[in-house]
């Protein structure tokens, strides 16, 4: 058990004092057996005119922001406390009867599951589909379930290229697949989209990673939000795989929310009122520490991106 401290913050800067449309900050975590919500704040400097809060359709908890000035600089700041179970992987038991693929949900799990099944995004020669099923046992009828969703997740930590992309949204599973690279956001989305050409459901996790050392260690995804996926099987629930770091359960994963889609996922998006040339800079920091000191420091990540939808950056 480890109490994690994640502070985030984002600044944007005009070449004018600008207006400023109602933006929605996705941050604050849902209390779970294996997460417990110690402490939330939310600092926003202009200081807005209203803050409230919705759950939005998956449940998820989104601070809606309203201002009434315009500034040149707009910048928001959030700090989370967690107290974190980690669950190890591939520790969970599944239903006997979903121990072996091909397996099939039971009615009333398939009517809730089915969105979560279906493929998203175009594949006219099942390019993706091929992929996943060179991890079924050869020959056999049957292949283990736990064996089959390891192996395809740690298959794409070992034979895809992690790179940080600062370009908005997700990058088709298509592409990520022929370019052998891409984000965590990326590979999380390649993963589901496999996962669900094998008939099983899979969403998308935004949170953040704790890196223990940063310096030297190969964990990816650390100074920015990342991402990862859930996969639900019977009897053990939705399943935390990260094929970004091949990992498999919710070792140092801070989830704050789950969705059916990346970009339901966007941590802060919103409108300014002013030209297009007014934006011009966005900065990203992002410092996840332990309670005991250990931490994950990240030093601010400039960027050129003249937007208020920003997919944090590396993320």
């Amino acid at each position: 058990m480890a109490v994690f401290s994640v502070k985030h913050r984002t600044v944007f800067h005009y070449a004018k004092p600008v207006g400023f449309g109602e933006h929605r900050i996705l941050f604050r975590p849902r209390d779970s057996y294996d997460q417990r919500l110690l402490e939330a704040t939310l600092t926003v400097d202009p200081l807005p005119s209203d803050i409230r809060w919705i759950h939005d359709v998956f449940g998820n908890c989104v601070a809606l922001v309203r201002f009434a000035g315009r500034a040149s600089r707009l910048a928001f700041d959030t700090h989370i406390r967690i107290d974190h179970s980690p669950q190890a992987g591939p520790d969970f038991c599944i239903d006997p009867g979903a121990m072996s693929y091909p397996f099939s949900y039971d009615r009333d799990d398939a009517t809730d599951l089915e969105r979560l099944i279906v493929r998203h995004y175009p594949d006219a020669d099942d390019e993706v589909g091929r992929w996943a099923r060179r991890f079924l046992t050869p020959g056999a009828d049957k292949t283990d379930t736990g064996k089959l969703l390891m192996t395809l997740c740690f298959a794409i930590r070992e034979s895809f290229s992690y790179s940080r992309r600062h370009e908005k949204g997700t990058q088709t599973p298509l592409v990520t697949l022929r370019t052998r690279r891409g984000t965590c956001r990326d590979f999380a989305l390649f993963m589901m989209e496999a996962v669900r050409s094998l008939g099983l459901a899979a969403r998308f996790v935004t949170g953040y990673i704790y890196v223990p050392d940063r310096d030297g260690s190969d964990v990816l995804g650390g100074g920015s939000t990342h991402a990862w996926c859930q996969v639900y099987l019977p009897g053990a629930g939705w399943i935390e795989f990260d094929p970004t770091n091949g990992i498999v359960g919710n070792r140092d994963l801070i989830r704050v929310a789950v969705v059916r889609d990346p970009r339901q996922a966007i941590p802060l998006s919103g409108t300014f009122d002013g030209e297009t040339e007014d934006a011009k800079e966005m900065t990203v920091q992002v410092n996840v520490t332990t309670e005991t000191g250990a931490s994950s420091p990240a030093a601010p990540m400039p960027t050129s991106v003249p937007r208020l939808e920003p997919e944090e950056a590396g993320a």
